[in-house]
């Protein structure tokens, strides 16, 4: 790991969660069944499942539960996977395909089941909009609608044309749309928090403030080392997703970190909130660099867009994303903003997981391209379930290709940067 400890961003979830104290940084050597690397919706997921079946899990997290992405994104649990059902019956067949999106359910109702199991107060809000930026996508958003009802029965996305879309978001900026109604948002940081709560619970070990500074071979297991202390285990999860660097060198190679930037409002009044999404849904859309926004429970919006490919911020988070704001919402030209904060994401090639055995005993789940909330925490749970000795999930993701970003160390970042500022060239155009 990169970042040492570090207090949560400046985000409006670390400002509205219970102050908590800091969780112990692991001491000594220890000896467990399962390590976990990254105290997000990956790891503390996979750790539940082992809790859960009675494995002895320790899980280690360089700054504090949630610090990283899941506790600073958007916000949005999406349906499917990051790529759409015609890409992925092109791409791997249909029987593959199929079971990417039936996983991609499982994943919403694991989500659900462990919110409700644990009384997680996550301020789940059903509903998710996605709206086209380009006339021409309507007809592709409708026509893929008729496609999962019909191939995949799934019957909750509703066609909305561009005055139905326009009185459901409150501005003209797009061309139509779709309503999922099983999809949602929640407050991340929250429902983090409430899974390590549960893991507690259920046996596991937590340690905050334990940076990983290496992995090597123990006694037929790997043994994870921190600056002041280890953990010997049998098999070790990496789920530090965008913050894998310099913990193991092939994962690195195929999941690259990209920093993505939102800002919440001050509260907006009923009248204002009812004006601009009077459903209360969530909403994103067709850009490659794709904005997205909500609103909060307390009636802020919460905006996010723009992204970059350099290491480090922009000097003014809130300049930056106010920006991207104005071309949805140029009338919030003037709200007051309350946060602004940024994020580091894993992205890979394909925008699928990568899902692996890098090495024996040592297993990765990261790369989720923007689509965590829900695929974040199922890809832990299956990664759990294959050290449990039921790998069928795991296998079908494992047998994605997750191409290495290519010029290496050296010149990957600047190769991304030129493709993603190409997609964002045909985003304005």
């Amino acid at each position: 790991m990169t970042d040492l400890l570090h207090p949560h961003a400046p985000s409006y979830y670390a400002a509205t969660v219970p102050e908590r104290g800091l969780r112990a940084p692991l001491a000594g050597t220890v000896r467990a069944d399962v390590a976990v690397v990254g105290g997000g919706f990956t790891g503390l997921n996979a750790a539940l499942t082992l809790a859960e079946a009675g494995r002895s899990v320790v899980l280690l997290e360089a700054n504090r539960i949630g610090w990283g992405a899941s506790g600073r994104n958007g916000g949005q649990l999406h349906s499917g996977q990051r790529r759409d059902q015609h890409f992925l019956e092109a791409s791997f067949g249909k029987d593959t395909a199929r079971h990417l999106w039936t996983m991609a359910e499982d994943a919403k109702a694991l989500l659900h089941d462990r919110r409700q199991r644990y009384s997680i107060d996550c301020e789940w809000m059903p509903g998710l909009i996605e709206a086209a930026h380009k006339e021409h996508f309507v007809a592709e958003e409708w026509d893929y609608a008729e496609k999962l009802a019909r191939d995949y029965g799934y019957d909750k996305l509703a066609p909305l044309t561009r005055a139905e879309l326009g009185a459901a978001i409150g501005t003209e900026a797009y061309f139509g749309g779709v309503r999922d109604a099983g999809a949602g948002h929640l407050h991340t940081l929250k429902l983090a928090q409430g899974l390590a709560d549960a893991l507690e619970a259920a046996g596991g070990a937590i340690h905050e403030a334990s940076p990983v500074t290496g992995l090597v071979d123990h006694a037929g297991g790997v043994e994870v080392r921190t600056g002041q202390g280890a953990v010997q285990a049998d098999n070790v999860l990496l789920a530090g997703n965008g913050y894998l660097a310099g913990i193991d060198a092939d994962s690195e190679a195929r999941v690259m970190p990209i920093n993505n930037f939102i800002l919440t409002t001050e509260p907006l009044s009923q009248e204002q909130a009812d004006r601009l999404i009077p459903g209360r849904e969530a909403v994103s859309d067709s850009r490659f660099v794709v904005y997205y926004w909500r609103l909060t429970q307390d009636r802020r919006l919460l905006f996010g867009g723009g992204e970059t490919y350099r290491r480090g911020f922009p000097p003014d988070i809130e300049r930056f994303v106010r920006g991207h704001l104005a071309n949805v919402y140029p009338q919030l030209s003037g709200v007051p903003v309350s946060h602004a904060w940024g994020g580091t994401l894993g992205v890979t090639q394909s925008r699928l997981p990568c899902l692996t055995r890098s090495r024996p005993g040592v297993y990765v789940a990261a790369g989720f391209s923007g689509h965590g909330v829900a695929m974040a925490g199922f890809c832990g749970h299956v990664t759990a379930q294959a050290m449990l000795g039921d790998s069928d999930r795991f296998d079908v993701f494992s047998a994605l290709p997750t191409p290495r970003f290519p010029g290496g160390r050296a010149l990957r970042w600047p190769i991304l940067v030129l493709a993603m500022s190409w997609f964002a060239l045909r985003d304005r155009l």
